[in-house]
């Protein structure tokens, strides 16, 4: 009889000299994550800006899609905004391993929540709740930031991940991340587990902004561009009714700490109309996102679809025009 496939994270491959390179690399996280905050802050938004220059085809995705999504500014203010989105995405970096070796209390100490009383609102409904967020830079951060307001209104948090390639980097990314937010985190395809924790009245954190495969999704707006996005959370709160609750990750404007922005829970919410939701969803990540446009992670082909592709060297002259 054959054996079972060992699992992508089966502890015993992870020590084959193969993984040694990613466990260098984990073991610089964690020498970078003992270095007081406002330094890590320094470093990533110099290594942001350096790599701009490295991973070229995805700067060029990110000013494409500013072009696309605000074309009412000019050249200058997108380059500026690109400078400082390539800087924020260095800081999150930086933010990830903070995030999963660094204090708690240090942690807690930079964290300002806003809203508090929408949280404890969707709590007293004595449902699981889905914490609705997006892609920001400080996403990683702001999960973990989160957990003890969660814990003090009775819920275990977790949230959905999509694994990466690296075995070991997806070892890491999941025991930390467990370590942290007090539960074992979902695969992005596994809806089983996902509406199975919010059958168990947790919290869940899922990011709503991603590209998603037509069976999964309608086309609405996103910044007044067609948009394939997803209609999984209309129909798992439909199926668990579990309260969608809007909770967002900004940096603070004075460069001391974060905004853990909650919004109210929304009502007659899903509304049996899933591209309503779906546009409701990108309306509310919109109003987020225009607080701050360079937090954003602009680095998805997020407006590729069937017949048009403004990524295609000749259509980004078009974007940018």
């Amino acid at each position: 009889m054959s054996q079972p496939a060992p699992s992508r994270a089966d502890a015993p491959s992870l020590s084959h000299p193969r993984h040694w390179p990613s466990w260098l690399l984990v073991g610089l996280g964690r020498l970078l994550a003992r270095l007081p905050w406002r330094a890590q802050m320094r470093l990533g938004a110099r290594l942001g800006r350096f790599a701009r220059h490295i991973v070229r085809d995805r700067a060029r995705v990110a000013a494409i899609n500013l072009s696309l999504c605000y074309p009412g500014r000019t050249p200058a203010e997108r380059e500026a905004l690109l400078d400082a989105h390539f800087a924020y995405v260095g800081q999150g970096a930086l933010e990830t391993v903070f995030c999963w070796w660094g204090r708690q209390d240090e942690i807690d100490g930079l964290a300002e929540i806003e809203g508090l009383h929408h949280l404890e609102d969707a709590a007293m409904r004595g449902r699981g709740i889905i914490l609705l967020s997006a892609h920001t830079t400080s996403l990683e951060l702001g999960v973990r930031m989160a957990r003890p307001y969660m814990q003090a209104l009775g819920y275990t948090t977790t949230a959905m991940y999509k694994p990466p390639h690296d075995l070991v980097i997806d070892h890491v990314m999941r025991t930390r991340r467990e370590a942290h937010i007090g539960g074992a985190t979902i695969a992005d395809n596994d809806i089983g587990g996902l509406m199975a924790a919010l059958r168990r009245g947790e919290a869940v954190w899922y990011a709503a902004d991603q590209k998603a495969g037509k069976r999964v999704s309608v086309t609405v707006d996103f910044f007044g561009q067609p948009a394939r996005t997803h209609v999984a959370i209309s129909r798992v709160a439909k199926m668990t009714r579990a309260t969608v609750v809007p909770f967002f990750t900004l940096r603070r404007a004075d460069g001391r700490g974060y905004r853990l922005i909650v919004k109210p829970a929304l009502t007659d919410f899903p509304s049996g109309d899933e591209a309503a939701d779906a546009q409701r969803i990108n309306h509310i990540i919109e109003d987020v996102v225009n607080e701050d446009p360079a937090q954003y992670f602009w680095l998805h082909q997020r407006f590729k679809r069937r017949k048009f592709d403004p990524y295609k060297p000749d259509a980004s002259k078009k974007a940018a025009s």
